[in-house]
């Protein structure tokens, strides 16, 4: 089943949903960042949410391994508005995973 993950940045502050309900933070896998998820930038707060999309995506174990460099390659590049579904995140996971070896 496909899920759509999306952000928005508005001036309420920020929204991350997974198939229209909050996407979990998931400090209880790994606390990167105190504070809300960012993006566009590579930091903390991206950090936490490139985990929180991995840990939903892939499982707890292959999102601790791989959500630094997700978060530099796919995170860090997102507008203020975003959306990505299950078959984007493979996508860029296969590219990163073909840069890393």
């Amino acid at each position: 089943m496909t899920k759509v993950y999306r952000g928005d940045r508005t001036i309420d502050g920020v929204s991350v949903t997974v198939d229209g309900q909050p996407l979990p933070y998931r400090t209880d896998l790994k606390r990167i960042a105190d504070d809300d998820f960012e993006w566009s930038y590579e930091g903390d707060a991206p950090s936490q949410l490139a985990l929180a999309i991995l840990a939903d995506h892939l499982g707890d174990e292959q999102a601790v391994a791989l959500y630094d460099l997700f978060m530099r390659e796919v995170v860090a590049n997102f507008s203020n508005e975003w959306e990505m579904t299950s078959e984007d995140i493979d996508e860029a996971l296969s590219q990163i995973r073909s840069q890393a070896a």
